[in-house]
């Protein structure tokens, strides 16, 4: 039997062994970690306030345990780093081991928070963020912030030199530009490479395409796309150069038309020009119809003056006509007819056409200088802008291809953008005016007869101006030609009236009489 003794100084209490066991089962019962078991009773005096506390030591012992359960459930299950534990009744070492772990969470936590906010700003575009290291950071804790700090630095150099040269190429038009590579490596360095690539690869081709555009602005034909190019760049590529070519063979063929039938005389010849349409189909109609119109004219009135020359006259001119060449129709019809009115008819013909005809009539066409200086907007980064840019010229170019001299480049740009922009715009102006032209010449001189109208194209050189300079070679050669057909007609008409008029007086130079015509006495011999 075991006994135990009260406190010195008061009476003594002896304690069975029966007494003790609940305490000593509550005492196994913490050491296996079951801090919910508490002392259940307790016979009075010392005993008794041993139990309360053991008890409360189970309390505060309880509340620690459940709270690192509740931190450890809110921190690593529901990832609230914010956790911490709540103090309990007890002070000292208790007090202590609560601030020792919420310590030790916040030692843990504070870095991984610094970092969830950096990575979370990065993901939101803000590069400016960076994990603060201070002295107390240590190990992998300072391993790890220092990880994400190089990290947040590369992409930051990497954006700002991105940024830099979609700016220069994209918004400025300032092609070649280059991302410094310097301080970067791996894939950070691989891509600004990339980007590098991409960079140069469309400032030659872009540049290319901007001299070939340039050149056929100014009437060079011969030059060519040969910059490698693939995808949109490639089917802009194809489409110039097929422009080129379309142009080069509607030049080729309305000059050797132009030569034949102005300089050398030869009627009928045709222009042939494959695999074109829109405008260019039509002018080169055009061409064809002011060819066709002025062979059947020019023909009719050759086979009615040759009839007159040779003393037929029932032959007319029967050729549909206008303007000019219809007012020569019905002067030598009326020669036919009235043959004592040829040489006035003729006169009142050369002076409406030599005098109030008004012919060589000019379009005025306005400097290429124009609208094209007022095109320097920008066009947006070298994602974006180029992209943009590159497609609205791809358009024009089709368009001008195809024969569609409306379109225009709208497309906001600067720099050696904007250069091309304003070449392409100059040479779709030059061309629609050059059309408009030739057009108008054409439809005078070949459908409404006006004789001698003259081209006037403004501005352009090489080509171009080349061939306005044959359309009104042809022009006045035709008007040469037919006027002086006229006045054959005419001279040749006038010493048979003469000879007539002798012959009719014969009898009168005998007699004495007056002549017919005249109060004049013939003389007697």
């Amino acid at each position: 039997m075991t006994t135990a003794k009260t406190a010195p100084g008061s009476e003594e209490k002896i304690y069975s062994e029966k007494d003790l066991v609940p305490i000593l089962e509550t005492l196994f019962s913490w050491r296996d970690g079951d801090f919910r078991r508490r002392v259940p009773h307790a016979p009075p005096g010392i005993l008794s306030e041993v139990r309360l506390l053991l008890n409360e030591v189970a309390d505060r012992r309880e509340h620690l345990a459940n709270e690192l359960v509740r931190v450890r459930k809110e921190v690593v299950r529901e990832g609230r780093f914010g956790e911490r534990l709540t103090p309990g009744p007890g002070v000292g070492a208790w007090a202590e081991s609560v601030e020792s772990v919420n310590m030790l969470i916040d030692a843990l936590v504070t870095p991984v928070s610094g970092a969830a906010d950096v990575i979370d700003a990065v993901a939101k575009g803000d590069l400016s963020r960076r994990i603060d290291l201070d002295r107390s950071a240590r190990g992998e804790v300072r391993r790890l912030g220092k990880a994400i700090n190089g990290m947040v630095e590369q992409l930051a150099l990497f954006n700002s030199e991105v940024t830099r040269v979609a700016r220069e190429a994209g918004t400025e038009g300032r092609l070649g530009g280059s991302a410094n590579v310097r301080g970067m490596s791996g894939s950070w360095r691989d891509l600004t490479e990339a980007v590098n690539t991409m960079s140069s690869r469309v400032a030659a081709q872009v540049r290319d395409i901007a001299v070939v555009t340039t050149a056929v602005a100014k009437g060079d034909l011969s030059r060519k796309v040969t910059v490698d190019a693939v995808g949109e760049m490639f089917e802009l590529k194809n489409t110039v150069n097929t422009m080129v070519d379309q142009l080069s063979g509607f030049a080729e063929e309305v000059t050797r038309v132009a030569r034949e039938v102005g300089t050398e005389g030869q009627l009928g010849g045709q222009a042939e020009v494959t695999g074109v349409s829109g405008v260019w189909k039509d002018l080169t109609d055009n061409v064809n119809f002011m060819a066709n119109n002025l062979t059947s004219q020019v023909r009719s009135i050759a086979t009615v003056a040759t009839a007159v020359a040779q003393g037929n006259l029932s032959k007319k001119i029967t050729v549909d006509a206008q303007g000019e060449i219809l007012q020569l129709k019905d002067t030598l019809n009326t020669m036919v007819d009235q043959l004592s009115s040829f040489a006035e008819e003729v006169t009142r013909v050369a002076r409406e056409v030599g005098t109030e005809g008004q012919l060589g009539g000019q379009a005025e066409v306005t400097g290429v200088s124009g609208v094209w200086k007022d095109l320097t907007d920008n066009v947006n980064s070298m994602a974006n802008n180029l992209t943009y840019q590159v497609r609205n010229i791809a358009q024009v170019t089709t368009a001008v291809a195809n024969g569609d001299l409306t379109r225009k480049i709208d497309v906001d740009a600067q720099g050696e953008i904007l250069e091309l922009k304003s070449t392409m715009n100059t040479m779709v102006d030059q061309l629609s005016s050059f059309a408009s032209e030739v057009t108008r010449v054409a439809r005078e001189v070949g459908t409404e007869g006006q004789l001698g109208g003259q081209a006037q194209v403004r501005g352009v050189s090489g080509v171009w101006k080349d061939l306005t300079d044959n359309v009104n070679s042809m022009a006045n050669n035709l008007t040469s030609q037919v006027r002086q057909i006229a006045a054959v007609s005419s001279a040749r008409w006038a010493p048979r009236a003469s000879s007539a008029a002798r012959r009719r007086c014969a009898g009168c130079r005998a007699s004495g009489r007056t002549s017919p015509t005249t109060s004049t006495r013939w003389p007697t011999t």
